[in-house]
């Protein structure tokens, strides 16, 4: 069943009841599957049986996606179908040996009621599991109580609100296991074994259902850059295949995300830069014409002709890539020598010189620059290539290159009118470079719905990095605020508006 927000869910009880049942159901079918794939992974696990260690780390990697879905689902929906709140989970106490740190909530020492001076009356504790850098620690979370004498009144001040509700991580612990997970590519049962070995028993199904729920707390920040990235007058795109886990056929499916980034620093613009991903479940054209149905301006894409819809719209301008032309003809190069592509090469160096020289400065200089040095080389490496290509054959790699060339160059030409352009969309593939490290890292998602987590992620995390801001730090502080924060205040939570505590 797919997630609602609050004003979908319908007013009448017995259909609401229906939609919660069958959400219930749902998950409990999916409890039982996961219960027979672990079971399935202990003994492949005792006898092996014959089973490659890479297809058992695939198994892992199928029943941790599942688990984090159901946390996902449980997020968005924290009611049970009887209308109760959940019960609250079991929880073993924390190591003795882990470090411990006090934090002390103390209320006020005067009666609300009747203004007399109050004394102590006892205290609640709550350990909370935190990550600070390289080690584990334990915040006690301490609220002494005050009475008073006079009136019988009772002050103590309210727990802090927690990231997970009835949940005992820390704000900093939630970070580091999303940023293990998405940036540094280590899957859950990695990170618990990594976890055990420093005293920390967590099963992976607990750190699953603090990933599901992360991502859900997370999803509005995940918006507000999508907004900001669409509002720009220029962006990249790119997209990836992302190996998907189809468990009804017994193999991987192939889904895909997409990268939309905004990066106006190469023209001297303050405006800070961000990287948005959105999953969909194959490369079909129409998940980016819907992407960008609303978006007004100029867009840095490849030849995939999925775009050719949204390049026909009067308020879209199609920005080709001179990487791309570059990259053919240099393949070309390294296998056959060929002289004539090494020309055209030398032409192509020529080009990104300038660029070197004018990145950072504003449009009108730019666009001044390119018009008296690059707009010359650029015709004269059109000319070039239309002259060389009728003497190879047809048929021929370096031909193919050409011909691509050519074409390509037309839809790349508008770069030399406006100094807000790029030569290229390299700002999109550099945002696509952790992604391809992860799928190197045996990197899936078990499910359409974990695509679209890892994309939800993956947004924050690059576009902290594309700020100069640490994620895991970032994070920390966003995941610790934002369930108190107001909607309409949530861009002050955007990684450029957040200022690292120092000491």
């Amino acid at each position: 069943m797919a997630q609602l927000s609050s004003e979908q869910f319908p007013d009448d009880p017995d259909a609401l009841k229906a939609m919660i049942s069958e959400r219930d159901d749902e998950l409990y079918a999916k409890s039982l599957l996961i219960e027979k794939l672990k079971h399935q992974l202990a003994i492949l696990r005792r006898g092996k049986f014959g089973t490659s260690s890479e297809s058992l780390d695939q198994l892992d990697l199928l029943v941790e996606e599942m688990e984090v879905d159901q946390a996902d689902a449980k997020a968005a929906s924290p009611v049970s179908d009887n209308g109760e709140a959940k019960q609250q989970p079991k929880r073993k106490a924390f190591s003795a040996d882990l470090p411990r740190r006090d934090e002390v909530h103390e209320p006020s020492a005067e009666c609300t009621h009747c203004g007399s001076t109050m004394r102590p009356l006892g205290e609640d504790v709550r350990e909370v599991l935190d990550y600070v850098p390289g080690r584990f620690v334990v915040t006690r979370h301490i609220r002494p109580k005050m009475s008073c004498r006079d009136c019988g009144g009772i002050n103590q001040d309210p727990m802090p609100t927690l990231p997970i509700e009835r949940g005992n991580p820390g704000a900093s612990l939630l970070a580091h296991v999303l940023v293990s997970k998405y940036g540094d590519h280590l899957p859950l049962y990695r990170q618990n074994q990594i976890y055990a070995r420093e005293g920390v028993e967590t099963d992976r199904s607990t750190l699953a259902d603090w990933v599901g729920k992360s991502a859900y707390l997370l999803q509005p920040l995940a918006d507000r850059l999508e907004h900001h990235i669409f509002a720009g007058q220029t962006i990249h795109t790119d997209d990836t295949p992302l190996p998907v886990l189809d468990p009804g056929r017994g193999r991987t499916k192939t889904g895909r995300l997409w990268s939309y980034v905004r990066d106006e620093r190469p023209f001297g613009s303050n405006i800070p830069p961000a990287a948005f991903y959105k999953y969909t479940p194959d490369r079909k054209g129409i998940h980016p014409k819907g992407h960008l149905e609303n978006y007004q301006g100029h867009i840095h894409a490849d030849g995939y002709s999925g775009y050719k819809d949204i390049f026909k719209r009067d308020a879209v301008t199609e920005v080709a890539c001179l990487a791309h032309i570059r990259r053919k003809l240099f393949d070309c190069h390294k296998t056959t020598q060929s002289t004539i592509a090494e020309e055209a090469l030398n032409r192509i160096a020529a080009l990104y010189q300038i660029e070197k020289e004018i990145r950072g400065s504003p449009p009108d200089t730019r666009k001044q620059l390119r018009q008296e040095k690059a707009k010359p080389l650029f015709h004269n490496l059109q000319t070039y290539l239309d002259n060389a290509l009728p003497r190879l054959p047809g048929r021929s790699q370096l031909a193919i290159a050409m011909r691509y060339a050519i074409t390509r160059l037309k839809k790349l030409e508008v770069y030399l009118e406006n100094g807000c352009l790029e030569i290229d969309n390299n700002a999109a593939e550099r945002s696509m470079k952790n992604l391809a490290v992860g799928k190197k890292n045996y990197l899936f998602a078990g499910s359409d719905k974990g695509g679209e987590r890892a994309a939800t992620i993956y947004s924050l995390i690059e576009t902290a990095k594309l700020n100069g801001v640490n994620p895991q730090s970032w994070l920390t502080h966003v995941i610790n605020n934002i369930q108190d924060y107001p909607n309409k205040k949530i861009d002050d939570l955007l990684p450029w508006k957040w200022m690292p505590e120092v000491g």
